[in-house]
């Protein structure tokens, strides 16, 4: 009968100490040689498989314990399948929460402020982490993946950092930041001056576009707004050199020419009336604000300063002098 305590008391102290043991393991850091481990886990993986794609991709993790944890904590069954980034001091339980979770290891990718369409497109094609699943794709085949609404993709795209998943699919890319893009617009048109000269939302879109591209000073863009909309109003010609730009596409090399201001394209604001058929650019969000809430201005006019501010006037003759004075440097 004592032999038989000892062996229930033993067993008891080895159990407790095995307990212990494993819950020390199991929050203890991972020796991870101070770097981060990039691991996958593939769909359809059960814990055991998930732990042995672990350990092949280099997690120093004991694959029979993790096992073990997954099941006496219940989430066996619960891991996602994804791109994974292990960091230094991780313990098995964290690294299981994290499967769990689908923490997944995070890449971004910045689309800027005034780029075209293409070269956003151009940035994700590049982009080593995500899945090219868009690149055979025509414009307009994208556009109806991303929008049943819009045939033209030009600005319809918000400029800025997005985070996404190792193996994401470009298309998840374009969803996002046309979303966004929406998202602004809507806003800022609902808040707008009903008196403003825009039929539409997109119409304000595209001022907004050609906004972004005419000034690098953003404390300049309401008072660029309030010139063109006043330009609007009164039936003048928009008369601005990136939306020429952007209709000779290719053509243009670097400098604007007299007769490429005299060649008629849908975007020569020198010869035709009104806002151009699209957006030229993507906008970013103080240029939607701009288009939506110029400044109250008798402007007509701007002109380089040459310090990257512009020269505003409210007449021909004042616009001509400044012309001179900061383009032609002609002292009057």
């Amino acid at each position: 009968m004592a032999f038989i305590k000892k062996l229930l008391v033993t067993g008891v102290i080895v159990s407790v100490a095995a307990v212990a043991g494993f819950s020390y393991w199991a929050k203890s850091p991972l020796d991870t040689g101070g770097k981060p481990v990039e691991f996958s886990i593939a769909p359809g993986s059960g814990v055991g498989s998930a732990a042995q794609q672990m350990v092949k991709a280099g997690v120093p993790v004991n694959p029979q314990l993790f096992n073990i944890l997954a099941r006496v904590t219940g989430e066996a069954g619960r891991i996602r399948a994804g791109s994974y980034e292990l960091k230094p001091d991780t313990s098995p339980r964290r690294l299981l929460t994290q499967l769990v979770r689908g923490e997944f290891a995070q890449e971004a990718i910045t689309i800027v402020e005034g780029w075209t369409f293409r070269q956003m497109r151009a940035a994700i094609a590049a982009h080593q982490r995500l899945r090219h699943d868009t690149v055979k794709l025509s414009d307009e085949e994208l556009m109806q993946k991303v929008s049943s609404e819009y045939k033209a993709p030009e600005g319809l795209f918000f400029p800025d950092t997005y985070l996404f998943a190792k193996g994401s699919s470009e298309l998840e890319i374009y969803k996002k930041a046309h979303q966004a893009m929406m998202k602004h617009l809507q806003t800022a048109w609902e808040g707008r001056d009903p008196s403003l000269p825009y039929k539409t939302p997109y119409e304000a879109l595209t001022m907004a576009s050609i906004i972004e591209k005419e000034t690098g000073q953003k404390s300049e863009r309401n008072m660029i707004a309030g010139v063109f909309v006043n330009r609007l109003r009164t039936g003048m010609m928009l008369q601005t050199d990136p939306t020429v730009i952007y209709g000779m596409g290719e053509r243009f090399v670097g400098d604007i020419r007299k007769k490429d201001l005299q060649t008629d394209t849908p975007y020569n604001t020198y010869m035709r009336a009104g806002l151009p058929p699209t957006p030229i650019a993507l906008p970013g969000l103080q240029s939607l604000h701009a288009a939506l809430a110029p400044a109250k201005t008798e402007a007509l006019y701007f002109v380089a300063r040459g310090d990257g501010t512009s020269q505003f006037s409210d007449n021909l003759n004042d616009h001509n002098r400044a012309v001179n004075q900061f383009q032609r440097r002609i002292n009057q």
